[in-house]
């Protein structure tokens, strides 16, 4: 075997492996990617579906979302309705602070959100430190059936958060099997002067 045979075949092994890392990603990777990229479902067979946002440009929220004096208005969401879904689940979090919790919203039915949709009471927009860039996630779950009430606290840090994402799959005793589908979107926000 030529010597340059298993050089070629390593660099064909590092350029597949880098591909979504850099930038290149095929249109097949890309619609994996979510679930890929969120913590949550990593070790879960859990399918991911598309989540997208008017107000998330360049893996960065528009400014629009974050908290002001005036209030707070919730980014602009959509995806496909998921079949079997009776309703969705809407958590945004601050990664860099504990899975601090921005939105929280139950039971919607809606699958495309206008922008300042969420209530004051479900949702406050970002507010980093001046200066300091934090990383905002969002998911969608979607649920076959309903639950009564969502685990978390509103506006304060969750660190129990993927425990309380992955208790929508078994809300009742026994009963699994409750969350069809996840859309997660991720972007980053810098607190202002």
């Amino acid at each position: 075997m030529s010597p340059m045979k298993p050089l070629m075949l390593c660099l064909l092994m590092l350029t597949l492996l880098l591909m979504p890392v850099c930038g290149l990603a095929t249109a097949e990777t890309a619609a994996i990617e979510p679930a890929i990229e969120t913590r949550v479902f990593k070790d879960m067979d859990i399918p991911a579906f598309l989540l997208t946002s008017e107000d998330l440009h360049d893996g960065a929220w528009d400014p629009v979302i974050a908290k002001t004096s005036d209030g707070s208005l919730s980014p602009q969401l959509s995806w496909e309705h998921v079949p079997g879904a009776a309703c969705y689940v809407i958590y945004m979090v601050d990664t860099n602070v504990m899975d601090f919790v921005h939105w929280m919203s139950n039971n919607v039915t809606e699958t495309m959100l206008p922008q300042g949709w969420a209530v004051k009471e479900e949702y406050v927009g970002p507010y980093p430190p001046p200066f300091e860039t934090h990383n905002y996630d969002v998911y969608v779950l979607a649920l076959r059936e309903p639950v009564e009430a969502i685990k978390g606290t509103f506006n304060a840090a969750n660190v129990f958060f993927a425990k309380n994402v992955l208790y929508l799959d078994t809300p009742a005793e026994g009963i699994t099997g409750n969350l069809l589908g996840y859309g997660y979107l991720s972007g980053t926000y810098t607190g202002k002067e």
